[in-house]
């Protein structure tokens, strides 16, 4: 038994030398030899490698996610402050109206006053003429007419001149005056007084005929007045008119005709020319014009073609109202909602206008006229935009229903604020805009 087990450890010791000697060949394998050494310090490396990068991509995916994120909030936020930069706010407001038909009488001076209705003339005289063919021929006896200025250098008294005082023109033909006149004295400074003076020739004849002329007054002949009273024909006239023979003339209804015609093409010439000085502010009414003539403004001239050239001269007078004066006196007189506040009416110069008992030849006395406005009318109230926009400014949206019950002038209004979410109205008035939609 003793036997076996020496046996035993001889082979156990072999045994371990053996596995002694194999470590030692592994060791130095190991060492020695390259390509092992490379295959492991790669597979090291590879593993090193790829087990950080799987950790690293993780890392990165949610960094550029926390980034995107940071970038996307502050871009937001960005917008978000600048539409708040930039806001505004869009009001449009319907004003308060009321429709009535308009028939009422009023009462106007042409001296203004506080509170009441006042007028005013515009005054603008012309001529118009009309060319008519003869269709007869008769006898004619024509006196020439023309104008003349006197002056008076003899003292300062006014001095009385009658009806046909004689003129001795420095043509050696006689003329007279048409109507009676006063001229007036001297200035203080020496300048001579004057007035203008209407005369005809003493006699029919074309010899009466001519241009400009110095007279002297034949009644103060011999006398100190003689030399101081000095007459001659106004300045861009001359006398005309004188005609003594057969001549072709116009039948009667051919002249009342080619007058009529006058007077309509006189009473729009001058019209325009009344319309074109209305001040801003003023209306007048297309029935409150009326044009002064008379027979005695028509003059006739015959021409050598057998024609007749027919002159019309008149005065046009228009009633001028000041528009908001006689709006506010509309409305007081006929608005049933009226508050006293400003109002205006859009179609106000369609009114039809009729003057009570006025007779056309005393309108340059006129002091006081009665008047009677009818007609559709639509009474607008007028809103005061600076006001009301300052009014606005910083209010909050949700006040704005209860803002508009304060204004008795507006009917509806709507806000639209930018951005939408905007909780208030901003605070710069250029960042406002009120629209009026005002009936026209």
């Amino acid at each position: 038994m003793a036997k076996y087990v020496l046996e035993d450890m001889v082979k156990t010791k072999r045994a371990r030398k053996t596995v002694k000697d194999t470590s030692k060949e592994i060791k130095t394998n190991v060492y020695f030899e390259e390509e092992p050494e490379t295959i492991k310090t790669f597979k090291a490396e590879e593993t090193k490698e790829v087990k950080p990068k799987k950790i690293k991509n993780n890392s990165n995916n949610k960094s550029r996610r926390a980034l995107w994120f940071v970038a996307c909030m502050s871009a937001l936020f960005f917008i978000f402050a600048l539409s708040f930069l930039f806001s505004s706010a869009k009001v449009s407001v319907n004003p308060k109206t009321e429709d009535l038909v308009l028939s009422e009488n009023f009462g106007a001076s042409s001296l203004p006053q506080n509170g009441s209705l006042f007028f005013d003339l515009v005054v603008i005289s012309g001529e118009e003429k009309n060319i008519i063919q003869a269709t007869e021929e008769k006898e004619v006896v024509e006196k020439a007419t023309g104008t003349v200025l006197i002056f008076n250098s003899f003292s300062a008294a006014s001095q009385k001149l009658a009806i046909d005082t004689r003129l001795e023109g420095s043509n050696g033909k006689l003329y007279k005056t048409k109507t009676p006149l006063i001229v007036p004295g001297m200035a203080k400074d020496g300048t001579a007084g004057s007035a203008e003076a209407a005369i005809y020739a003493a006699e029919a004849g074309e010899e009466y005929n001519s241009g400009p002329l110095d007279f002297q007054i034949a009644g103060f002949k011999g006398t100190t007045k003689y030399d101081k009273f000095k007459v001659r024909t106004k300045t861009g006239t001359e006398i005309k008119g004188g005609f003594k023979g057969r001549a072709p003339v116009v039948g009667e209804e051919e002249k009342i005709e080619a007058a009529a015609s006058l007077k309509t093409a006189l009473s729009a010439k001058l019209l325009k020319k009344a319309t074109d000085q209305i001040p801003s502010g003023f209306i007048l009414f297309k029935d409150a014009i009326f044009l002064n003539t008379s027979e005695n403004d028509i003059s006739s001239k015959y021409n050598d073609d057998k024609s007749m050239t027919l002159t019309l001269k008149g005065t046009l007078y228009g009633i001028l109202f000041s528009e908001d004066r006689l709006t506010k006196k509309i409305a007081e007189s006929a608005a049933a909602k009226y508050d006293g506040n400003d109002v205006y009416i859009p179609n106000i110069r369609n009114l039809k206008f009729s003057l009570f008992s006025q007779n056309d030849h005393s309108f340059e006395n006129m002091k006081s006229i009665n008047f009677n406005l009818s007609g559709p009318v639509k009474i607008v109230w007028k809103l005061d935009t600076k006001k009301f926009t300052d009014y606005l400014l910083g209010k909050p949206k949700k006040d704005f229903v209860s803002i508009l019950s304060e204004y008795e002038n507006i009917e509806s209004a709507s806000l639209k604020i930018n951005p939408p979410w905007r909780k208030s109205i901003p605070e710069k008035t250029e960042d406002v805009k009120i629209i009026l939609n005002y009936p026209e």
